[in-house]
């Protein structure tokens, strides 16, 4: 049996349909790859809007106080307590919880400042070292800026005058740091800068909660040797109550050789601060104990939640970036820092304490251990051993 042929016209028809399906596939193959390309130019313009958002929002600096953590109260036992100590109720302790938003994108060293204070805090055996109360003592040593949101708290003989001519210009007494009278700096009634105690609880609160806070700290043997100087040898600003009424009382009690007539001695100064029993002279004493007291008793590192520590060694790099995360860099400088002024000088150090016995210093660093681990301060094995 013959197979049977098909007619040309009939294969000329299949060749002609075959080729129009090939085309019309080619064809849509084509339009779903234009539409998957299409797709993911999109997906990547959402993603930099995103991106772009997410950066815009973090810069925000009025989203800071928003993102602050809560304020950790703690209270301590009345006894001790230091001139006009006012109590505030126990709230919360720290935690050592993740860092808030606003502490994400800050340089490495001022995380880790802040995270050394959390776990030195958590430190058991040094509780009584590093916890204090916040008592009037220590809000009577923060400085408000309300305009500006900001708090600092003063640790005098770590370069405070310059900070606070900060604020007194952004508070707006005066128009510029330069137009500052020196004498209206330490002028509380003149200087325009209230300081926290003057406000209700309420208003403390909810300052300490949102506002940005700060302050600064040195190696704390030599911050002792500045204040000192300061007080009982050059008295720049002539507060003769340091020479004529506090001096001759650590005498009395602490100078060894009591036919000695010379003025206090750096050796007196040592064993007043190093006795356990110190505070009963601080009673007496009053507020000029600020000079020489702890960091911890002054500015209460622990139940606080400071936002950047700084420190005196590297307040070149620490003044820029605290106006900066304060948000008044454009508003205010910090004064211009003379050369090698903020480094720590061992060989001062040493020739202060040369003399002095090792039982002395060492009961000193007992008193300021805390002050030492809290800021990462070396202990000083020359001066112990």
């Amino acid at each position: 049996m013959e197979t049977q042929k098909l007619p040309c016209s009939c294969l000329y028809c299949f060749r002609d349909s075959l080729g129009r399906i090939t085309e019309w596939l080619t064809f849509d193959n084509m339009h779903h790859q234009w539409l998957l390309l299409a797709a993911c130019f999109w997906v990547i313009f959402m993603f930099m809007v995103a991106s772009k958002f997410i950066t815009l929002t973090f810069k925000d600096p009025e989203a800071y106080s928003a993102r602050q953590e809560l304020l950790f109260l703690t209270a301590v036992p009345d006894a001790g307590k230091l001139p006009g100590e006012k109590h505030f109720p126990e709230e919360l302790k720290p935690t050592g919880a993740m860092l808030p938003d606003s502490q994400l994108a800050q340089p490495l060293v001022y995380l880790e400042r802040l995270e050394l204070i959390r776990n030195v805090c958590r430190d058991e055996a040094l509780r009584n070292l590093s916890h204090t109360a916040v008592s009037k003592f220590v809000l009577d040593r923060i400085f408000v800026c309300d305009k500006h949101k900001i708090l600092f708290c003063q640790t005098p003989k770590v370069g405070n005058t310059q900070w606070k001519k900060v604020l007194i210009v952004l508070n707006g007494a005066f128009p510029s740091i330069e137009e500052i009278p020196e004498n209206v700096v330490h002028d509380h009634e003149k200087n325009g800068l209230p300081r926290l105690s003057s406000f209700s609880e309420a208003e403390i609160q909810k300052r300490l909660k949102t506002y940005f806070k700060f302050f600064i700290v040195r190696d704390p043997f030599e911050r002792l040797i500045s204040a000192f100087k300061d007080k009982f040898v050059h008295n720049p600003r002539f507060e003769p109550w340091y020479r004529h009424e506090i001096a001759p009382g650590i005498i009395r009690k602490y100078r060894r050789n009591r036919t000695e007539t010379r003025g206090i001695q750096f050796e007196d100064f040592v064993r007043y601060l190093g006795d356990p029993n110190h505070r009963w002279l601080d009673l007496q004493f009053g507020d000029h104990i600020i000079h020489w007291v702890t960091y911890v008793e002054l500015c209460a590192p622990c139940e606080i939640k400071y936002s950047v520590i700084g420190h005196h060694e590297t307040l070149e790099d620490d003044a820029p970036y605290i106006l900066k995360e304060a948000g008044i860099d454009h508003l205010v400088s910090y004064p211009t820092i003379p050369p090698g002024i903020t480094m720590y000088n061992k060989t001062k150090v040493q020739h202060y304490f040369l003399g002095i016995s090792k039982r002395d210093i060492r009961r000193l660093y007992a008193r300021f251990e805390g002050d030492f681990k809290l800021f990462g301060y070396q202990k000083p094995d020359f001066l112990l051993n």
